[in-house]
């Protein structure tokens, strides 16, 4: 058997039906040749007719296998057996060309893929926290945000590290950058009232103020002209460990930055914010130096400002309107005690109030409150003098010996007291909060309590944006924050400038008959005194219900100028306490913001209650 393979034109292929019968030989076939076999393999490509002039060869070969036996069915099988097995070549050629193909560009993709992780590397920095190095990815051209931010916290003080708690709590990735992470060391921002302490219960961080020998604190005693009041808090609906708390500052922040950190989510880092970063009205993170002098820059879709009353960014957020009324000087008695216990004590000094309230076991704050920004010299003793001779005369007797002994120990400090209304330029991607956006007196101990409460209300906008890159919806939602903080933060705002204001001693007779009034309207207990102390201590922040009290101390002191027959000297002494009443607190509400303050379900808020557990 003789198998041969000969090459024949397709257009005579397909005439034949792909069924060839062709001799080897120009001249008829042999008889012997009886079987003609033709296999060919199709193109894909259409075939069009070729000129008779011009003749081409097929690009495919077409092989024809011609058997020179008889019709036999093993020849036949043979036949086949070949074609199969060339067929089987082919093919495998053909595979290791397609697997060849696809090897290369395998290759090609690992390239690419290996030359991008090259340059996300390359700009990849690395920064220092806590004696460790974390590398962070940040973006250099400002198109985007930086991989594992949600929100960027400048500073890390009560406000700074309780919202980095409750956010990363909530799952939020929160980068916070603070001055210095050491201890600080304050003479105010002391006190935490038992409305910010029910604040701190529901941030899940009550026990922040554990382990600090922090004090309980039950109500206020008030002294005035050798007489004296206390009034107590309203906790009877409350649970037990429901009370005011004094402590160390600095302990307490440090507390709130541990807590914090224990996050795995929550990153602290020590740097100085310079400047926010911008893009087209837009703020995309900021920039800062670290602690080693780097100039970086750090990316999120929400920025929270909220770095102090000397904070440098408040500016391009806000209209900050910051008024010093006075300066605190602060003393530490030690080994002393109060004629209360566990209440804080406002003396009604001339020329203005004098505080005092334990901060731990054997120590008690003193606050003395000087008119006006300047202050006598503490390096040439002016200072010790006055405090000897102007004041040390004023102080209960049980507490005389150790103020003395704490001038003369020499540790004295002062502080400017700021007072700034809430004046917000609402700017998308920012948020301003704590003392960089809102400031009050600190007579009344309420600016931790305003804090905590702004972060109750921002964290429940927040809850149902699972997406904080959603620019339009957080902008809205950002909008409504400086809405639903104002019932809480206004009135404590309000009462503690209105206090201050009439616990001051002034030659007018209508400012003083109303600072008796004052003291005689809180002697009367009951309603009279609860009231007012609710809204102080911050359990019943409500507006009109602040006013009302004040108005009504107003009253009281014109019935006593008329009772119990009326004269003209009292008619008008009544009538200037009415007007020096509202010279007082109208003011401070115009500030705050009328309609915000007293009527705020008629400003669009897109979210105003927490969502259903």
């Amino acid at each position: 058997m003789s198998l041969g393979l000969t090459r024949v034109p397709r257009q005579l292929l397909l005439h034949h039906n792909h069924t060839l019968k062709l001799s080897l030989h120009k001249r008829n076939p042999p008889p012997e040749i009886s079987t003609h076999l033709a296999f060919s393999i199709p193109s894909s490509r259409s075939i069009k007719p070729q000129t008779p002039h011009r003749r081409r060869e097929p690009k495919e070969p077409i092989l024809v296998f011609s058997s020179s036996s008889s019709s036999s069915s093993s020849s036949v099988h043979q036949c086949h057996n070949c074609y199969i097995k060339k067929m089987t070549v082919m093919i495998d050629k053909h595979s290791v060309l397609v697997g060849t193909f696809f090897a290369f560009l395998f290759l090609y993709i690992l390239r690419r893929n290996t030359r991008t992780r090259e340059e996300i590397r390359k700009r990849t920095t690395m920064r220092t926290q806590n004696d460790s190095t974390v590398p962070v990815l940040r973006q250099e051209n400002g198109g985007g945000f930086s991989s594992g931010d949600d929100v960027i916290v400048v500073g890390a003080g009560v406000a700074g590290a309780a919202l980095a708690y409750t956010l990363g709590k909530d799952g939020r990735r929160v980068h916070v950058i603070e001055r210095d992470l050491k201890e600080p060391d304050r003479i105010v921002g002391e006190l935490l009232q038992p409305g910010g302490y029910l604040k701190l219960m529901e941030l899940g961080l009550e026990d922040c103020v554990e382990e600090i020998d922090a004090q309980r604190v039950f109500g206020y005693a008030i002294f005035k002209d050798g007489k004296n009041t206390t009034i107590s808090y309203p906790l009877e609906k409350f649970h037990t460990d429901v009370s005011g708390r004094s402590f160390h500052n600095g302990r307490f922040i440090q507390r709130m930055r541990e807590k914090a950190a224990t996050l795995p989510n929550v990153r602290l880092e020590q740097g100085t914010v310079t400047s926010l970063l911008e893009e087209n009205g837009t703020v995309k993170g900021v920039q800062y130096k670290s602690k080693d002098g780097q100039e970086l820059r750090a990316y999120a879709p929400l920025t929270v400002v909220c770095d102090g009353c000397f904070s440098n960014l408040r500016r391009t957020l806000c209209n900050p309107k910051v008024d010093v009324p006075s300066c605190f000087v602060g003393l530490i008695l030690e080994n002393c005690q109060l004629p209360f216990e566990n209440h804080g004590h406002v003396i009604l000094a001339d020329p203005s109030p004098i505080l005092f309230y334990p901060i731990s076991s054997t120590e008690v704050r003193c606050l003395v409150d000087v008119p006006g920004q300047k202050v006598p010299s503490i390096a040439n003793g002016e200072m010790a003098n006055y405090l000897k001779n102007m004041v040390a005369p004023q102080i209960p007797s049980e507490l005389h010996n150790a103020f003395i002994s704490a001038i003369d120990k020499g540790n004295i400090r002062t502080m400017p007291n700021r007072s700034m209304p809430a004046e917000p330029h609402p700017t998308p991607g920012a948020l301003l909060m704590g003392d960089a956006f809102n400031m009050r007196h600190p007579l009344t101990g309420g600016g931790m309590t305003v804090a905590l409460s702004d972060i109750v209300v921002l964290r429940a906008l927040l809850k149902p944006l699972c997406d904080l890159n959603d620019a339009a919806s957080l902008t809205k939602y950002l909008e409504s924050f400086y809405t639903l903080r104002k019932p809480v933060a206004s009135t404590i705002n309000t009462l503690a400038g209105a206090l201050y204001k009439v616990f001051s001693a002034s030659p007018d007779e209508a400012r003083k008959e109303m600072r008796q009034a004052c003291f005689d309207y809180l002697s009367l207990g009951g309603i009279f005194s609860a009231g007012p102390v609710s809204l102080l201590s911050g359990l019943n922040p409500r507006p009109l219900s602040l006013v009302l009290h004040f108005f009504a101390v107003a009253v009281y002191g014109v019935g006593r100028l008329l009772l119990p027959f009326p004269s003209p000297k009292g008619m008008w002494i009544g009538a200037r306490l009415i007007s020096c009443a509202s010279g007082i607190i109208f003011p401070i509400i115009k500030a705050e913001g009328v309609r915000q303050m007293f009527f705020p379900a008629t400003i669009p808020a897109v979210y105003r209650a927490p969502p259903a557990e």
